[in-house]
């Protein structure tokens, strides 16, 4: 059966450049590590699509519409569906000073941003740098490997989706409980110092609303422990392992 609009789905896939097989994007960490862009700073994952909604570029939006839950498939995104089309005017010449600090610095090649847009250094000469804000893979037709592993129904299978898209935290740390109308999320302790944590709050409380339409209310609960009393506790701790590890050496 194929999704609806709206329906959420884990889709895992790999992405490249049909005319050169470059990788460039993945959700699968193994092939991240196989192909050389790996970041230890990403958290490798299926990735959370609502189909039909624009959560990915167009081509593989449409293509999701027609999959099904266990589909293993390659889809082929030309640039009219994908990254765009080159557009010339895009491409300009600043002088090389504009760069700042970074002047002496950039190669060709290198991603700068001038006047809080992003692009690619094509040449640099005379004191000029020629900077293309195009995609990077504008005019390109584009390949992505997918495999669709799984629509969520259920509420908690949708809670558990949302939040791991916006908590850059081990699954672990996810902890939620739903009682009735009211879900009650835990925020991981690594998430307190976070300068976005506002905006996740909004992003994750807007999906659960929208994705759950029977919950109304939703509690982002913080627990905050005295340090003391978390000294203690490691201590505590230390002392148990310890105690334990003595037991076990007494064992025959």
């Amino acid at each position: 059966m194929t999704f609806s609009k709206g329906s959420l789905i884990l889709v895992d896939y790999t992405s490249k450049v049909k005319d050169t097989s470059e990788v460039f994007e993945t959700t699968i960490e193994e092939e991240a590590k196989k192909h050389s862009f790996h970041d230890p700073n990403v958290k490798y994952q299926p990735k959370l699509i609502s189909v039909g909604e624009s959560w990915v570029i167009k081509g593989f939006d449409e293509a999701l519409e027609k999959t099904s839950v266990g589909d293993k498939t390659t889809i082929e995104i030309t640039p009219d569906k994908g990254f765009g089309e080159r557009d010339t005017g895009k491409v300009r010449m600043i002088p090389l000073r504009k760069l700042g600090e970074d002047a002496e610095k950039v190669s060709i090649g290198d991603m700068v941003e001038v006047d809080n847009k992003k692009g690619i250094v094509r040449y640099i000469g005379s004191g000029r740098v020629q900077i293309d804000y195009n995609h990077r893979f504008a005019g390109k037709t584009v390949l992505y490997d997918i495999n669709v592993l799984k629509e969520l129904k259920t509420d908690d299978d949708k809670t558990s989706g949302i939040l791991k898209r916006y908590l850059p935290v081990k699954d672990d740390k996810i902890l939620f409980k739903k009682t009735g109308n009211v879900l009650d999320i835990t925020v991981p302790e690594e998430m307190f110092r976070n300068d976005g944590l506002h905006v996740i709050k909004h992003l994750v409380q807007t999906d659960i609303f929208k994705f759950i339409p029977a919950l109304e209310k939703v509690n982002f609960v913080e627990t905050h422990v005295k340090q003391q009393t978390k000294s203690q506790e490691k201590t505590s701790s230390n002392k148990t392992e310890t105690k334990t590890k003595t037991k076990k050496a007494k064992a025959p």
